[in-house]
């Protein structure tokens, strides 16, 4: 029997609830594949800063270096935002992705039919949609050096400086012209290059390494451009791949045209199989224990652990199935929940998506 080991971080808010589904998700997909998930449990975040006085504690970290795969709820919450920055959550979710060199963040964004109408856009407009963003995790201005100091007149100054280096641009735009000739073989660069040395660079890097892929149509495409084209017509895009910044921005708007941000999973990988599985919706402390939360967003996080960290195409592909089955049924949690549908909580969600599996 095939063994896999998993970090399992439920961090703070209602990440400990979405979790909880997410695992009970797996359980299901171990039976049916064989397979063994061996689950050890971490601190990080606020609950961390709790515990042990910062959010990434050297346990946490030992056990995520010897897991297979990382699997995150949320971070973050109200209750440590007056923190000075090295003792905030989301500074043990930062070093986390430096310390494992998590390069590579994955945001798909694809609309389900049945969900078409929920989005602010124009049914019109966005069924049909099925955008991955590409995004550079661990360079650029979150990670250059920050100062702040008073000029002559006695005013304060902030700097926070945008570093790229050529091997890590290089890295990024490889994998995502590696994933665009697994799906529709077009690739969108955004960059700022009018104006940033930085993006002049990065493009330059993009066209080097276009040559080496014929077959992939890349295209440029400056980022306020790429914002407003997002709005107007986003199925023109397929796979969009840019820097660190842009891409936090960029995929958080990507991630809008689907309805609601609890239902999009993301994927942070480095080279070879390890990677860092986690929803796109952040610790919504207002809603904890009240069996509100969305588990769909992490339990297709587990999907894509299941996919590109232990190989298992065909378990990832059900689990997406299945979501799209009980999406289908109109059944929907209270945040995507419109008249004439069956709402549900927490846990019913992803017991209705554990019985289609079993089924």
């Amino acid at each position: 029997m095939k063994e896999f080991k998993i970090a399992v971080l439920p961090g703070d808010g209602i990440g400990p609830e979405v979790m909880e589904q997410a695992v009970k998700i797996l359980k299901v997909i171990e039976h049916q594949e064989k397979v063994k998930f061996n689950f050890e449990y971490g601190l990080l975040g606020g609950c961390a800063i709790d515990a042990d006085g910062t959010p990434l504690p050297e346990q946490t970290l030992e056990i995520t270096k010897n897991a297979d795969a990382i699997l995150l709820g949320a971070v973050g919450g109200p209750k440590w935002d007056q923190n000075p920055n090295h003792l905030r959550p989301e500074a043990g979710l930062l070093a986390l992705r430096k310390e494992l060199d998590l390069y590579a963040n994955l945001r798909p964004a694809q609309m389900y039919e049945c969900m078409a109408k929920a989005s602010s856009l124009k049914e019109e407009l966005v069924a049909g949609v099925d955008i991955m963003v590409v995004r550079e995790l661990t360079g650029g201005i979150y990670f250059g050096e920050k100062k702040r100091y008073e000029d002559q007149n006695g005013k304060e100054v902030a700097v926070d400086t945008l570093l790229y280096h050529e091997d890590e641009i290089e890295r990024i735009v490889r994998m995502a012209f590696e994933i665009a000739g697994k799906r529709d073989n077009r690739l969108v660069s955004v960059d700022k290059a009018n104006v940033l040395e930085s993006s002049r660079l990065w493009r330059s890097v993009v066209e080097r390494i276009a040559k080496e892929y014929p077959n992939i149509e890349c295209t440029h495409m400056l980022v306020d451009a790429c914002a407003m084209q997002l709005v107007r017509a986003p199925k023109q895009f397929d796979v969009i791949v840019t820097e660190n910044m842009f891409g936090d921005i960029l995929s958080d708007e990507a991630a809008m045209l689907t309805g609601s941000i609890g239902m999009l999973a993301s994927a942070s990988l480095t080279d070879g199989n390890l990677g860092l599985y986690e929803p796109v919706h952040g610790s919504a402390p207002d809603i904890a224990g009240q069996e509100l939360a969305n588990p769909i967003a992490t339990i297709l996080s587990a999907a894509l652990m299941l996919r590109y960290s232990f190989g298992l195409d065909d378990a990832a592909k059900r689990i997406e199935d299945a979501v799209e089955d009980v999406l289908n049924k109109g059944i929907r949690t209270a945040d995507i929940a419109t008249t004439g549908e069956i709402s549900v909580g927490t846990n019913d969600m992803a017991n209705y998506i554990a019985e289609i599996l079993e089924a």
